[in-house]
């Protein structure tokens, strides 16, 4: 009964409900659809068809640049003749306790986190690229780096020139698997880095028994799985370095420690649903799938369950633990350190008891020499984690059937393991799923949409009193740097109650570097806000309640026809979305044409997905859910997830556009309900005005200049009760409707 209550009390528990209950996807299903990435190769031209400039193949910028010029990190190295690090790397190659020919390093840590501390930013320390996506392989001669679209530009600004730049989204670009055959002759070794799950390709696995265990933390049980085949036609081997991760070997002394910030309680009139509420939840879902215990390894999911934050990780309120839910029991691996004694009170009338976070395999050990059958989410869940449980298991057999004088086939594991989400596998006594955390987090509750309601207005109110003092600074002719201009933002928002920290680095891009999609200035490289050209600021906060994430795009002098088109088409694209009306079971991938149908009409496009789930007062990005035009992922928007909407046009080297608000998915009374089924649209979260002179009247529809003059005024309404002054006097200009085709 506590379950149901629990399941009541919050959608998001029914939900998740719901998603266990699915029926599993065939254990035949290939791995290879169901993870891979396309990798594509880059553009080569310099110039579009029409002479507008776009961006360069690597190859070019590096013929182009020398070796003595460079605006990424690598500019020294390349002036001094090379790379050190990659030096250094391939020096550890030869040794006899290493022997390889190849080394991988992706991007992510133990816990297959987006954002990581610094600490485990083990790809962004070797190639000087700082995205938060990609993944880099060095081969004695050779070195490259993937990534997609969004930091296709980034990266050609900050990689010296001995590392080549694969650029995904563009057509022929190999996996690293197939670029690994390429250049590799038959036989060889390939070293990987414990980072984490691999964006794709896999080869043959060898493991060496005494580091097995500390070095499969950082890449998936799924990633570990795909590397056992990729490129055995070559017959390479994939190799877990013995005694040491070669990119720490490198960093050394000046690696940074890991994080040991203390965590705090996320108080119940915040998170909506107590603890025991949560556990119960989850418990039934244990029960419901015959299993005894779940390992949760995602940092927000182990916070969102126990209504807990943390601050190990920038930008992100979560802290570096694993949780194991059994039917009676749950633990908390954590440093004892980081837990206070109101945080541990909090645990204890929860019935969470704490273990240190390194005995989390042991613990996984134990439980499968007592025979429990695990629910293990293998997409993120660790590999060490999955062999420390498969092999206790195994030894678990093997003594229960000497005892029983059963003979050895019926003990051996290898034949009879069958893997797939929902798939159990009867030799390992294991249930493989996606986490029973991952829906529930997603569907917020009434408490979390509060939340984000009440911080996106506070929000809303420190962008006004920004742009208001921007457009002042700006008309008086005050120099600002792309880095003032961020740090001045984050004065305004230090200011409202409940700020914490922002939720990403800010992406303040003028002119040429708003074309870069996830740019970050700096104090060495960063450019000035004129009134020439386009400005776009991207930029978000964590707020005790809550999380932000808004993007304006603004001209403070006179934008040009092809600024106010470009614009325009954005906006129709917004508009398109933000209007959407959809059955329910509708995945998110169906919308994404309706942002981007204006853009297509002209020929135009953007390289990145058009909304990602965000967390309350969690991540800034958070699954299952997505709007995009990859088409893998069939999660159902579904009432209560929040998402982004912010389709955008970049034209490499001149400019960049993207207008995004938040939408809390909502369920619609119409007047028909065809087959009995509900119809979503979406509710704005995010109430800061749009800069009408960008927008050209003459390609918008009535309807389209109504949702504009419809929104500023909600804006207006929500949003001046908050400010006094001039930044009040500007909310009012910035929010009048657009009347007789003027703004």
């Amino acid at each position: 009964m506590a379950a149901i209550e629990a399941a009541r009390l919050s959608p998001s528990l029914a939900a998740a409900a719901y998603l266990a209950r699915r029926p599993p996807r065939p254990a035949s299903f290939p791995f290879s659809l169901r993870r891979r990435l396309p990798l594509l190769r880059a553009l080569a031209s310099s110039t579009g068809g029409d002479g507008r400039v776009v961006a360069l193949s690597s190859s070019e910028l590096r013929r182009r640049r020398g070796l003595s010029s460079s605006s990424g990190s690598g500019a020294a190295d390349s002036a001094t003749g090379g790379d050190e690090k990659l030096r250094s790397l391939r020096r550890l190659f030869a040794r006899p306790d290493v022997g390889i020919d190849a080394y991988i390093v992706p991007s992510q840590d133990a816990h297959q986190s987006e954002f990581i501390a610094e600490c485990f930013m083990r790809r962004a320390y070797l190639t000087g690229f700082t995205g938060s996506a990609g993944t880099a392989v060095v081969t004695k001669n050779k070195a490259a780096l993937w990534t997609d679209g969004r930091y296709f530009l980034q990266a050609e600004k900050e990689l010296s020139h001995e590392w080549t730049l694969m650029r995904s989204g563009n057509h022929g670009v190999p996996t690293t698997s197939e670029w690994l055959n390429d250049v590799l002759p038959s036989g060889c070794r390939v070293g990987i880095d414990p980072g984490v799950k691999f964006l794709e390709g896999t080869m043959n696995l060898i493991f060496c028994p005494s580091f097995v265990r500390r070095m499969q933390f950082l890449f998936s049980f799924d990633a570990a799985e795909e590397l056992k085949d990729a490129i055995s036609n070559k017959n390479h081997e994939l190799v877990l370095v013995r005694g040491m991760n070669l990119v720490d070997e490198i960093w050394g002394e000046a690696r940074p420690k890991p994080p040991k910030e203390p965590t705090r309680v996320h108080d119940i009139k915040y998170a909506g649903l107590d603890v025991p509420s949560k556990l119960s939840f989850i418990r039934s879902q244990l029960a419901e799938n015959g299993c005894d215990a779940v390992v949760i390894s995602m940092l927000d999911e182990v916070a969102w369950l126990l209504n807990m934050r943390g601050s190990d990780v920038p930008h992100s309120p979560v802290f570096y633990s694993y949780l194991i839910i059994e039917v009676s029991t749950a633990t908390l691996f954590v440093d004892s350190t980081k837990v206070s004694e109101v945080v541990l009170e909090h645990l204890g009338k929860a019935g969470v008891k704490l273990k240190p976070y390194e005995a989390i395999v042991s613990e996984v050990e134990r439980l499968a020499e007592k025979g429990a059958k695990l629910w293990l989410d293998s997409s993120s869940v660790n590999a060490a984690i999955v062999t420390a449980f498969k092999s206790s298991w195994n030894r678990h057999i093997k003594k229960k059937a000497a005892g029983k004088q059963i003979g050895e086939k019926e003990a051996s594991s290898d034949e009879r393991t069958t893997r797939g989400p929902g798939v159990q596998s009867e030799a390992l006594n294991a249930v493989y799923n996606v986490s029973p955390v991952t829906l529930a987090k997603s569907v917020k509750n009434e408490a979390e949409i509060e939340g984000m309601k009440n911080s996106h207005l506070r929000d809303a109110a420190a962008l006004s009193e920004f742009w208001c003092w921007l457009e002042e600074e700006i008309c008086k002719s005050v120099t600002l740097t792309e880095v003032e201009v961020a740090e001045k933002l984050l004065e305004f928002r230090q200011k409202q109650d409940g700020f914490i920290e922002t939720s990403f680095d800010t992406i303040s891009g003028y002119g040429a570097n708003g074309a870069i999609i996830h740019y970050r200035p700096t104090l060495e490289s960063c450019s000035t806000v004129g009134s020439d050209n386009l400005f776009l600021l991207d930029s978000g906060a964590q707020y005790i309640d809550g999380t932000t994430d808004i993007t304006r795009t603004v001209h403070f002098g006179e934008p040009s026809p092809r600024h106010k088109e470009c614009f325009t088409r954005v906006l129709q694209g917004h508009i398109a979305l933000d209007q959407a009306v959809f059955p329910e079971r509708t995945p998110g991938f169906v919308l994404d044409v309706l942002a981007r149908s204006s853009l297509w009409k002209i020929g135009l496009d953007y390289r990145h997905g058009t909304g990602h789930g965000v967390g309350a007062a969690l991540n800034v990005h958070e699954g299952p859910q997505s709007i995009s035009y990859r088409y893998g992922n069939l999660t159902s928007l579904q009432k209560g997830m929040i998402v982004s909407n912010e389709p955008g046009y970049y034209e490499d080297n001149s400019f960049g556009i993207r207008i995004e608000n938040l939408l809390l998915v909502k369920e619609l009374n119409l007047a028909n309900s065809f087959g009995g089924i509900s119809y979503l649209g979406f509710e704005k979260l995010t109430f800061v005005p749009i800069q009408s002179k960008l927008i050209d009247l003459s390609l918008l529809s009535p309807s389209e200049i109504n949702w504009v003059n419809d929104y500023h005024k909600q804006v207006w309404e929500k949003v001046s009760p908050l400010l006094s002054g001039h930044s009040c006097d500007w909310l009012w200009k910035n929010t009048r409707p657009l009347l007789d085709g003027t703004p």
